[in-house]
């Protein structure tokens, strides 16, 4: 599922933004189809320009019903009515979204026999302190088993005692969930940790749902600004 809204708050239209002649949009449909990993990749949309943007290229597309706080919303109410066991959120601004990561997240549920994982996320790990510093940058600090301790666009954690030597870890909006986390999720009220950060997996957690951060070395580009798709249009080159 590539949940996409038109209107971002911080770069509103940037979907249908151009990346080497077609939409943003389309690229990541393009890209997640093209990993063969899904028996369906679809966009479940809000905008009427989206919708007939997939649709011109005989995508697969739903139109959301109502109006959603976050994508993982958007997604809860296209899939309740589905027969599936583990639905993948790919975000609409990852064009470079590629197979190799995917395959982690499908790998952690194929090996959870137990069933004690709800959904598995990317994480990418960063050392340049201008990027873990911003709060643009979702940071994430795991247990021993790489669960998911906390998210925050604060550093994590905070170097008061510089001479340990600690990783940081850039949160990728790449999830994998079992069907019944997402729908949970879609059912219980935001809290105040997850209105404060304002990062939507902050949920499970206050819920104390659990969730197996991957580790992955591609990072792509992620467009959130103006600037991020110019560094976008040129690796795409």
């Amino acid at each position: 599922m590539i949940p996409a809204r038109y209107s971002a708050s911080r770069f509103p239209g940037k979907l249908m933004k151009d990346l080497g002649g077609k939409p943003v949009i389309t690229r990541t449909y393009e890209a997640t189809v093209n990993t063969k990993l899904f028996d369906d990749v679809v966009v479940v949309t809000d905008s009427d320009i989206i919708y007939d943007e997939i649709n011109k290229i005989g995508g697969h597309v739903l139109m959301s019903k109502k109006e959603h706080e976050c994508g993982s919303d958007r997604i809860a109410e296209a899939v309740q009515d589905l027969d599936i066991d583990i639905v993948i959120n790919v975000q609409g601004d990852e064009p470079f979204t590629d197979a190799e990561s995917l395959k982690k997240l499908i790998q952690v549920f194929k090996e959870d026999k137990d069933q004690i994982v709800d959904l598995a996320s990317l994480m990418v790990n960063i050392s340049n302190w201008e990027e873990i510093k911003n709060p643009n940058t979702v940071k994430v600090i795991v247990d021993q088993q790489d669960f998911a301790l906390y998210f925050s666009r604060s550093p994590i954690p905070y170097p008061r005692d510089e001479a340990v030597a600690v990783k940081y870890f850039k949160h990728k909006g790449v999830y994998a969930f079992r069907k019944q986390a997402i729908l949970d999720f879609y059912n219980l009220p935001m809290l105040t940790l997850e209105a404060s950060e304002k990062i939507e997996c902050i949920r499970y957690l206050e819920y104390g749902k659990r969730i197996k951060m991957v580790e992955t070395d591609i990072e792509g580009v992620e467009i959130d600004t103006p600037e991020d798709l110019e560094r976008a249009k040129k690796l795409w080159k």
